[in-house]
């Protein structure tokens, strides 16, 4: 294991004021980097209605955007995790930064939805850079009796980004139309690229001479699009080509594809991560965590739209559920730290179901104060449960694969979100909303959140880590 080298102002006797100056100052960078995902997530939810009138298209195609979005980002944080682990997480993050911000401006000027889908991917591909690395730096930096509200303040963070995207996302959309949600990002990139060019740690780099693995990289982002597009043409009525071919190829390449990454020396999917209890449960916990909320993310825009509600009252809607979040990521960063990670984790995800009944049972016709209360309360119960999770997943291996830790864990993440987008663009029809189709929509976000809690029961209650 090459530990990372100190930061700038790192703890060093008889100066903790610097140190102290020089972690917050890595966090900052972090938080910034991390803000990206989530605000580009929520905003292009808020703006798919402008995009699919201008570009006169249906739910089918512009829902890629979206799609498209978190396959790139579920297939790519493994191996941008295991760069990381080798190369440096810093230099990781620093160049995912400067493509995100390149490729953001490149999207705000696209004129199609092609071309704005070759520049939706590469940002996913930038952030992918980001988010595994931000976290295996904080858990570089943290000591463990620390890294639960550490997370916890990240999780808020993150939250923040999301809260925001829904309004500032719907007032860009009204004042200058959806390009105008690209630009956004450029005040976070500049700030944290001059922050972290100064401030981030590197890494001593030992040499390798594992080969690399190329067909891991190469097949998991294909086998990733197939499933998507499988899960859409199955949601919208199987047919022979679909459940006689499409399934059994992709069982026998899942298959031959996990068979093959068993037995690399250094894949890019480490499986046997999922042998660790706590790692299993935290990524499966995830998963089903994010499937139950990219469903409502994607559906009630779309249903709102329908109703001829403006975007701006849409995005101040889905507030209240990234609001919830910012109030209680925090203070479940703090509870893990307190009392372990599997009761706060736990709890979250039930309160996340609780929020969604409701907003399940009404169905189209829920009303605007149903999905307040529901909303507010999914936002509540992932901002409680999202630290224990993450924490757990990086927990669970050792120190120098955290990162590859971290971005196995934001795959399954991406992935829960891949499939709810997906059986979205199969549920609800092209043109307009159905009721047939919202409501099953909003019961698959149920179902989801009820596996998640379930799952989540198999963390442990605290970590037996004691080292920094």
């Amino acid at each position: 294991m090459t530990p990372e080298a100190e930061p700038a102002g790192a703890a060093r006797p008889g100066a903790p004021s610097v140190a102290v100056k020089g972690e917050r100052l890595i966090l900052l960078t972090v938080v910034l980097g991390l803000f990206l995902a989530p605000l580009n997530s929520t905003m292009i939810a808020v703006a798919l209605p402008d995009i699919m009138l201008d570009f006169g298209v249906g739910i089918s195609s512009a829902g890629w955007l979206i799609t498209a979005y978190l396959i790139a980002m579920a297939s790519l944080q493994p191996l941008a995790g295991k760069l990381g682990d080798s190369f440096g997480h810093r230099t990781m993050v620093l160049s995912g930064l400067s493509v995100f911000g390149l490729v953001s401006i490149g999207a705000s000027l696209a004129p199609s939805l092609p071309v704005l889908l070759v520049f939706r991917v590469f940002q996913a591909v930038s952030a992918a850079l980001i988010v595994p690395n931000g976290f295996a730096l904080l858990r570089g930096i943290l000591p463990a009796h620390r890294r639960g509200a550490g997370f916890g303040l990240m999780g808020a963070g993150i939250a923040v980004a999301a809260a925001l995207g829904p309004p500032v996302g719907g007032i860009l959309v009204e004042a200058a139309g959806w390009s105008a949600i690209f630009y956004v990002n450029l005040l976070l990139v500049v700030p944290a690229l001059l922050i972290g060019l100064k401030h981030l740690p590197r890494k001593q780099i030992a040499a390798s001479n594992q080969e690399f693995d190329i067909y891991g990289a190469v097949v998991l982002p294909t086998l990733l699009v197939a499933i998507a597009w499988i899960l859409i043409s199955f949601s919208k009525g199987a047919n022979l080509w679909v459940v006689g071919i499409g399934v059994p190829l992709i069982a026998v390449g899942t298959v031959s594809f996990c068979w093959y990454e068993r037995r690399q020396p250094d894949p890019i999917v480490q499986l046997n991560f999922f042998i660790q209890k706590s790692f299993s449960a935290a990524a499966a916990g995830i998963g089903f965590a994010n499937l139950a909320m990219y469903t409502l993310l994607v559906s009630i825009p779309l249903l709102l739209s329908s109703r001829n509600d403006s975007s701006l009252h849409i995005g101040l809607i889905l507030f209240v559920m990234s609001a919830g979040m910012i109030v209680s990521s925090y203070v479940g960063g703090r509870m893990i730290d307190k009392i372990g990670r599997r009761i706060p984790t736990t709890s979250g995800l039930s309160i996340l179901a609780v929020g969604i009944m409701p907003i399940a049972f009404a169905g189209q016709d829920v009303s605007i104060t149903t999905l307040i209360v529901g909303l507010s309360l999914v936002g509540l119960g992932l901002g409680l449960a999202s630290p224990g999770l993450q924490t757990s997943a990086v927990e669970a291996v050792d120190s120098d694969q955290a990162g590859s830790a971290a971005g196995l864990y934001s795959t399954s993440r991406y992935l829960g979100s891949i499939v709810g987008t997906a059986l979205i663009a199969g549920m609800l029809s092209a043109n307009e909303v159905d009721v047939d189709g919202l409501r099953r929509v909003f019961l698959l976000s149920l179902v989801s959140a009820i596996l998640a809690a379930l799952v989540s029961l198999g963390l442990r209650g605290r970590t037996t880590e004691t080292l920094s």
